[in-house]
């Protein structure tokens, strides 16, 4: 009998295994609901799993080291979602995402290339974990299209680590209010000024409302903004959604609350 130290090496599943640094001891389960299925008490969807493999195996020649740890964090992370997704009552989408197109791979094939990619240019690492959680979202998500997802990719990837945090409390400002206080215009401090502008991007992106106003000349001062102001817009509420912001830890937010000068409600 071979055992499994004699095994031979699977490529794309060490890939995943290696997200380790990046996703914790996960990876070794999420990469044997990739490679293995069988009959396991946790279960991961056939087509997601043949999705997931491939893209593990396409990836498994990276020679990077640090994009390689964040190419098998970020499935580790979608298999994690899909999992929690699916004990919540989501099944998988059946309208064709998983299948291929007449001249062209499934769509499946190239959101996962698109957000293993967008993982192995983020060097801020926390963000490995939200690109992970759009996968599985879109998976499980019947109304988000390919076109979709790629936009929301490329509004994700032009905003920082804190500015996804700030997105993260406008989403949650129902359930925790965010602070009354007035943001300063033109703080003095290099952190709080940099924590200005990342809200002011967000509102140039259209991402958070009210818009950015201008002073016409001569007329009366405009109100302060405040952070209690802030909502989303429909693609900030694209965007939280398909990230599953909703997960970015309160820590998280507090601290980029702070750097704006403000206290947590």
């Amino acid at each position: 009998m071979t055992s499994s130290a004699d095994a031979p090496a699977v490529p794309g599943r060490e890939l995943i295994e290696a997200g380790g640094p990046v996703a914790g001891s996960m990876t070794g389960a999420a990469a044997a609901l990739v490679f293995d299925g069988g009959a396991r008490p946790v279960q991961l969807d056939a087509r997601l799993a043949t999705c997931l493999r491939a893209a593990a195996d396409e990836a498994a020649g990276l020679s990077v080291p640090r994009e390689r740890v964040r190419a098998g964090a970020v499935l580790a992370f979608a298999v994690e979602h899909a999992v929690a997704l699916g004990r919540s009552g989501r099944s998988l989408r059946s309208d064709g995402f998983f299948a291929g197109r007449s001249g062209a791979r499934a769509a499946a094939g190239e959101v996962v290339e698109a957000v293993v990619a967008a993982a192995r240019r983020s060097a801020d690492e926390r963000r490995v974990r939200h690109l992970g959680y759009l996968l599985a979202e879109v998976s499980h998500s019947s109304d988000v299209d390919a076109e979709l997802v790629g936009r929301a990719l490329r509004l994700a990837e032009q905003l920082g680590w804190r500015q996804l945090a700030l997105l993260a409390a406008v989403g949650r400002r129902d359930r925790v209010p965010l602070p009354m206080a007035p943001l300063e215009t033109d703080p003095r401090g290099w952190t709080a000024w940099g924590a200005r502008e990342d809200v002011a991007d967000l509102q140039r992106a259209g991402l958070v409302e009210p818009p950015i106003m201008t002073q016409r000349p001569g007329g009366a001062p405009q109100p302060r903004l405040r952070a209690a102001d802030l909502r989303l817009t429909r693609r900030g509420v694209l965007l939280h959604r398909l990230l599953a912001l909703d997960f970015v830890r309160e820590d998280a937010v507090a601290e980029a609350l702070a750097d704006l000068g403000l206290p947590r409600s």
